[in-house]
């Protein structure tokens, strides 16, 4: 075991352990015990930058074993086997814990103090992600400079050639892919006619994966 892979799984093992979101909130505390959910190792080349864990995943510990995740996978044209190999694929959420529900059902806000105390250390921790998929607002306002944001969601989706220029490691915008964004998608055929090839592309590249679909590559 080298030393990147020693000190990235003592840095693991904080953040399983905090209660920051218990024992010094910012506004109520968790309305529950903590329990982070995400995955990374020191090789891994894709990160995907989710918004924090619902229901499912809070109960199964994995993330993005939920419809959205099945969505997910869809859109990235990544297999289960694939999207769960942590040596090639990182997965870190906003907020590592389910954030709990506002009096409707909904999925609240991922929690204030995580990203804060942890991102910053735990991405500088992982050397070789060379694409970063942002999905959602909160994932692409930590992940896109702010200078390439625009006012809505959409516009800023819409910058994703752009966005996919300028940044390094690449990073590219995406909805989430909750069904609640069911309507989003019809009135946006080109997220799926022009977003979507190119990101399945960008990632077939990566990890040279012969199971991908064989698309078109071009600049973005």
């Amino acid at each position: 075991m080298n030393d990147e892979t020693t000190s990235l799984n003592a840095l693991c093992a904080q953040i399983r352990a905090c209660r920051i979101c218990r024992e010094a909130p910012s506004g109520p505390p968790l309305p529950h015990e903590p329990r982070p959910v995400f995955r990374v190792s020191e090789t891994a080349r894709i990160l995907i930058a989710g918004q924090a864990p619902g229901t499912r995943v809070h109960a199964s510990g994995m993330p993005f074993t939920d419809p959205s995740g099945v969505r997910l996978r869809a859109w990235l044209n990544m297999p289960d086997e694939v999207f769960y190999d942590v040596t090639r694929v990182a997965i870190v959420p906003m907020g590592f814990c389910f954030p709990g529900q506002d009096e409707r059902g909904a999925d609240l806000p991922p929690r204030p103090e995580c990203a804060p105390a942890w991102r910053a250390r735990l991405l500088a921790a992982l050397p070789n992600v060379r694409l970063v998929l942002a999905v959602g607002q909160y994932a692409i306002n930590w992940h896109v400079p702010k200078h390439l944001r625009r006012r809505t969601l959409t516009d800023t989706v819409r910058q994703w050639r752009a966005i996919a220029r300028a940044t390094a490691p690449m990073t590219i915008p995406l909805p989430h892919p909750s069904w609640r964004n069911n309507a989003w998608l019809k009135r946006n055929p080109w997220f799926e006619e022009e977003v979507l090839p190119f990101t399945r592309a960008r990632i077939a590249e990566l990890l040279g994966e012969r199971t991908f679909s064989r698309q078109r590559k071009g600049n973005p």
